[in-house]
């Protein structure tokens, strides 16, 4: 029987098997029967087995109290043993639902399945649906704003703003600014369609947002004007954070797109207001920052004003956050804007650098750590060329950037000085400058070296630190010789102040040697002006009154000898006025304190040489004011005039008088007129050939001049001669009483022909 019930187990099916009862003696015959069924009955059975299968499993409880009743007549010891030990068992509730709970657990398989495609294809179309419901229900949301809304929410600002109000302006403020990038307003609630509209509106915004936020927040300004009020104080701050929020991130983005340099002034002076809100949101801040650095690089003269104003005030507010980023940001951004040096960029250069010296004024203590790098940086730039000697590594050094480089650490100094942080900065800075001066000697780079004396000067003046200055300015008198004539004119003169090296051409104009001696002159000036007051004048002074009397001896040239012979004048009544002064002192040399005393009196007092300075100083301050705004100087150049419309004016006239002797002259004068401006254009073509050439032949590694310098005057020379042989052989207008006497010429003379043979 056990074999025969395996057997029938194992042709079983799974539906079968789940189908079939295990407890009675029926559910063993109807397992007897089931293998035997075939074919539609079978079928027909299952079916009918499983559409049963949810009505059985209601009444679980029911049949499983049937089975138990049923056990007591087939099992009655077993039965009796569940009556002793387990009575619960046995009595039960039909109304328990743990089990179906249970059962509720389980995902239960659906009684047919379903095709997937239908499916998908349902839930596309719903989803599709859902978008459209979505568009169409933003298109009818969608405001277009009007100047009648704009006027009605500054009339409810200024009555009593409210932060429903206010999350409406903000919402229409964010549509506008979104229009500037070509989005649209088509995610915001308004839309902004009319460019008076959206002149309007921001113009609404900054005028009035700041005192709206301020009173909805209700927030007073500090007695104290230097402390910060933040609005993250307020009790009502987070209620409205999100739209401040949004309006912010607003005003960051209207920054970003405006090309207008008013509307960008007006935007920055609103940001400037806003600075506390945006000291309370990190993020927007940072935006903020980056806007800000941009118009302080690049923008208008009064941007960059705004925009170094707004800065300075979060540095200020919170230093540990904001400063060291902002300075490092700041430092590259004036590196990028020192590559190229002109009259119209030296005033927005000199504005970096003072706007850059005041910000690192901050926080002398990240200052010196960025000056260490940065001067460190500059100093392994040096030690790379003067190991290396090639031309990419002097490239490296001698540029603009590097010397702008060296001058704002300069004026960093000096301006902070004193400070015990950064005093040890300054010598490492001055040998930078000072191997930057003998890393090549040569003559076409004494306006780099005029630009590093400059500022060792500032330097040597604001620290009181001895610089040796004056070497480097009065071995030019020795190097150059002013006796000799100028190989070539020079049309302007030559501008020290934009450039940092000389060509081989201008070498020899007649406004190089005139440019230096004015710059000499300025500078040499300019450190004894610093040294004026210095008890140890006369000493200093000794060596370089020395050597402007060598040269006065050997200069024969009065426009070089006549200014050196005015400073040598200064130089030495300072002098004297020094040594009489220290004679009348009653303490000692080893008396510091007294010393300084002394020399502080004397400052106070003036001395001749800072009286003469301080005149000739005003002067000076207008000629580069000239300068600067592109006006060219013309004197003492000693062009030659060329009248050529008096002697046109000349030969009409005469041609009037002499009209029925000379028929043809008007054919030959057009034909000379012709020879004329063919060889003024070919002369303009030449000279512009010879400037190409100019720029070809700089070379950085090219450090013997003096041969190139020989050979391009003997060259020169040969030009001058030939144009002077040139000049002779042109035909020079003739007078009237020359014409007449030419008119009428020589007594006619009879002479004999003689006829030859053949004739």
């Amino acid at each position: 029987m056990a074999a025969k019930q395996k057997r029938k187990l194992e042709d079983l099916t799974v539906d079968e098997f789940l189908l079939s009862g295990f407890d009675s003696a029926d559910e063993d015959e109807s397992e007897e029967e089931t293998p035997k069924l075939k074919g539609p009955k079978k079928k027909e059975k299952l079916k009918s087995a499983a559409s049963n299968i949810d009505d059985k499993k209601k009444g679980k409880a029911s049949q499983h109290k049937e089975q138990l009743s049923r056990l007591k007549s087939k099992d009655p010891e077993f039965y009796k043993f569940l009556q002793d030990n387990d009575q619960t068992l046995l009595n039960f509730d039909d109304t328990d639902s743990s089990e179906d709970e249970d059962e509720k657990k389980y995902h239960k398989l659906p009684s047919a399945l379903q095709e997937a495609s239908s499916d998908d294809d349902d839930d596309d179309d719903d989803e599709e649906r859902q978008r459209g419901s979505k568009k169409s229900k933003q298109e009818v949301e969608t405001i277009k704003v009007t100047d009648k809304m704009i006027e009605d929410w500054k009339a409810a600002l200024k009555k009593e703003p409210t932060p429903r109000l206010f999350r409406e302006v903000t919402q229409a403020f964010k549509a506008a600014v979104a229009t500037t990038k070509g989005e649209g307003g088509a995610q915001c609630r308004y839309k902004v369609a009319d460019s008076s509209v959206f002149n309007a509106l921001v113009l609404f915004c900054i005028k009035d947002i700041h005192v709206t936020m301020q009173r909805m927040l209700y927030l007073k300004p500090d007695k104290d004007q230097k402390k910060l009020v933040f609005p993250s104080s307020s009790p009502k701050w987070q209620k409205n954070q999100i739209d401040i929020k949004m309006y912010l991130s607003g005003v960051v983005q209207l920054l970003s797109c405006l090309t207008e340099a008013t509307v960008i002034t007006a935007v920055l002076k609103h940001a400037n207001q806003l600075v506390p809100y945006y000291l309370c949101l990190p993020k927007q801040c940072r935006h903020l920052v980056k806007q800000l650095l941009k118009q302080w690089s690049t923008g208008e003269e009064t941007s960059r004003v705004l925009a170094f104003l707004a800065l300075n005030k979060i540095c200020r507010h919170k230093q540990e956050t904001y400063l060291n980023p902002i300075l490092k940001q700041m430092y590259i951004s004036y590196v990028q804007n020192c590559k190229f040096t002109s009259p119209n960029a030296l005033p927005m250069i000199n504005f970096m650098q003072r706007t850059l010296t005041e910000m690192y004024a901050l926080d002398t203590q990240a200052t010196y750590q960025h000056a260490f790098i940065y001067i460190r940086q500059l100093a392994i730039h040096l030690r790379n060329a003067m190991t290396m000697k090639k031309k990419e590594t002097y490239q490296s050094v001698y540029n603009w950037q590097y010397i702008h480089c060296l001058y704002l650490w300069c004026r960093v100094l000096s301006t902070l000085h004193p400070s015990d942080v950064l005093q040890p900065l300054i010598y490492p800075l001055c040998q930078v400058i000072i191997g930057t001066i003998k890393l090549v000697p040569t003559a076409r780079y004494y306006p780099l070296r005029m630009h590093c004396c400059r500022a060792l000067t500032l330097l040597s003046s604001s620290t009181k630190t001895f610089v040796p200055v004056l070497p480097f300015l009065v071995e030019i008198f020795q190097q150059v010789d002013f006796n000799k004539k100028p190989g070539r004119m020079s049309k302007k003169p030559i501008n020290f102040a934009v450039i940092l090296k000389l060509n081989k051409v201008n070498l020899m104009e007649k406004a190089y040697k005139d440019g230096l001696i004015d710059q000499l002159y300025d500078l040499i000036l300019e450190y004894f002006h610093t040294q004026a007051s210095s008890i140890g004048f006369p000493e200093l002074a000794l060596p370089t009154i020395i050597q402007l009397k060598a040269f006065l001896k050997e200069c024969k040239v009065a426009n070089y000898s006549k200014p050196v012979r005015q400073l040598l004048e200064k130089v030495q009544e300072n002098s004297s006025y020094i040594t009489g002064r220290r004679q009348k002192a009653a303490f000692g040399v080893a008396d510091a304190a007294a010393v300084a005393a002394w020399e502080k009196q004397v400052h106070e007092e003036g001395t001749p040489l800072s009286r003469y300075y301080s005149q000739w100083k005003k002067l000076r301050e207008k000629e580069i004011q000239l300068e600067i705004s592109g006006k060219e100087r013309m004197e003492d150049l000693d062009l030659p005039e060329i009248k050529r419309k008096k002697i046109q004016e000349k030969k009409a006239e005469d041609k009037k008088e002499f009209k029925d002797l000379f028929q043809s002259d008007s054919d030959s004068d057009g034909d000379d007129a012709g020879l004329k401006m063919k060889g003024k254009k070919s002369s303009r073509a030449s000279d512009d050939d010879d400037d190409e050439d100019d720029n070809d032949l700089e070379d950085l590694s090219d450090l013997s001049d003096d041969e190139g310098m020989e050979g391009g005057e003997s060259d020169d020379d040969d030009e001058e001669e030939e144009g002077n042989k040139k000049t002779s052989k042109t035909p020079q207008p003739l007078s009237s009483s020359a014409l007449i006497k030419l008119a009428e010429g020589d007594e006619d003379v009879v002479e004999d022909l003689e006829l030859s043979d053949d004739d």
